[in-house]
C-alpha cells in the first residue's frame, strides 16, 4: 500500500486493506474474547495497542518519517481516544457479558452511525431509501438487544447482558465520531504514521483507564492461559498492526461510508468463528436482528448521498 494518499491508490492496494479490514478484524471479536478470558480487558487491550502503535511509528521513524509537530500528537491523542480507548475498549469490556457474534452484529451499526452523524451536522440529506435502512437497523438492534441475554452463555462474565449491550453501542458511536474526525483532520500526512500515533496514544490512556480501574488486582501472569496469550499475540500483530492501520489508511483513501463497509462481513466472520471454536449460541432472534442490521447498513449506503466529508484529504 502506498504510504501516502497524494497519488490515486491502486485497486491492489484498496483490494489488500479491505480484505484485511473484512477478514482479519472480523476474528478479532473471538481473540478478544479468548485473551480477556485470563487477561483483564483495559490493560489487555491498552497494552496490545500501545506495543502495536510503538513498534509501528517506530518502524516509520527508521525509515525516515519526520517528527511530526505537537500539534499532530494533538489530533492523534483525541482520534486514539476515540477509536482506541472508547471504540475498542467499549468493546473489549462489552465482551465480558456478551458472546463475541452478538458484539460484531452490533458493531455493524457503525455505518448507519456515520449516516445519521452525517445528517445531523447537515452535511447530507436522509433519501427515502435511507431512512427505511435507518428504521431497519433501528429493528434489528433492538431484536439483538433481546437475544442478548441468552447469547452470552460464553462469555467471561455472565449476567449484565445489558451493560455488555450498552458498551458496544456506545463504542460504535465514539467510534463513528473518531471516524469522521479522523478523515477531516488526519494526524499525519502518512496512514501509516498516524495509525502508529493513533494506537500509541490510545492504548496508554486505556492502560491508565485499566490501572484507575484496579486491574491490576485482576491480573495474575502465571495463571495467564496459553489460549490468551496466543490471542494477544494475535490482536498485536493482525488485528492492531495489519488491520488497524489498514483501516486508518482506508480513511484517507476511500470515503468513511465505504470504509464502514466492513460492517457488511465482519459479522459473519466473528458469528462462524464464535459458533465453530466458541461454544457461543445461536438463535433466531440474533440472526434476524443481524440480517436486519447488514440489510440497513446495505440501504443506507445505497441510499446516502455523496457528502463533502467523502472528498480526497490530498486536495
Amino acid at each position: 500500500m502506498p504510504s501516502s494518499t497524494a497519488a490515486q491508490p491502486s485497486r491492489a492496494a484498496l483490494l489488500t486493506a479491505f480484505a484485511l479490514v473484512y477478514v482479519i478484524w472480523g476474528s478479532t471479536y473471538l481473540g478478544i474474547r479468548f485473551a480477556i478470558e485470563s487477561l483483564p480487558p483495559l490493560l489487555m487491550a491498552g497494552t496490545r495497542y500501545a506495543l502495536a502503535g510503538a513498534l509501528l511509528y517506530g518502524a516509520m521513524r527508521l525509515r525516515g518519517a519526520p517528527a511530526p509537530p505537537a500539534a499532530s500528537w494533538g489530533r492523534a491523542l483525541l482520534i486514539g481516544i476515540c477509536l482506541i480507548s472508547f471504540g475498542n475498549g467499549g468493546v473489549t469490556v462489552g465482551e465480558q457479558y456478551i458472546s463475541s457474534g452478538l458484539a460484531a452484529l452490533l458493531v455493524a451499526t457503525v455505518p448507519m452511525l456515520l449516516a445519521l452523524l452525517g445528517w445531523a451536522s447537515g452535511v447530507s440529506r436522509p433519501t427515502p431509501l435511507a431512512a427505511l435502512g435507518l428504521v431497519l437497523g433501528l429493528a434489528g438492534v433492538y431484536l439483538l438487544a433481546r437475544a442478548s441475554a441468552g447469547a452470552g452463555s460464553a462469555v467471561a462474565q455472565p449476567g449484565h447482558a445489558g451493560l455488555g449491550v450498552a458498551c458496544v453501542l456506545v463504542a460504535a458511536l465514539v467510534w463513528s465520531i473518531g471516524s469522521l474526525y479522523g478523515k477531516r483532520r488526519p494526524a499525519a500526512a502518512s496512514p501509516f504514521v498516524a495509525g502508529g500515533m493513533q494506537m500509541l496514544c490510545g492504548g496508554l490512556v486505556m492502560v491508565a483507564l485499566g490501572l484507575a480501574r484496579g486491574e491490576t488486582q485482576q491480573l495474575h501472569l502465571a495463571a495467564v492461559s496459553a489460549r490468551s496469550w496466543w490471542a494477544f499475540t494475535y490482536l498485536v500483530t493482525f488485528g492492531s498492526l495489519l488491520a488497524f492501520t489498514a483501516y486508518v489508511w482506508l480513511l484517507q483513501a476511500v470515503e468513511p461510508a465505504l470504509a464502514g463497509t466492513y460492517a457488511f462481513v465482519n459479522p459473519v466472520v466473528a458469528v462462524g468463528l464464535g459458533w465453530a471454536f466458541g461454544g457461543e449460541q445461536l438463535g433466531w432472534p440474533m440472526l434476524g436482528g443481524g440480517a436486519l442490521v447488514v440489510v440497513a447498513v446495505g440501504l443506507l449506503l445505497l441510499g446516502s448521498r455523496a457528502p463533502e466529508v467523502g472528498e480526497k484529504v490530498s486536495k
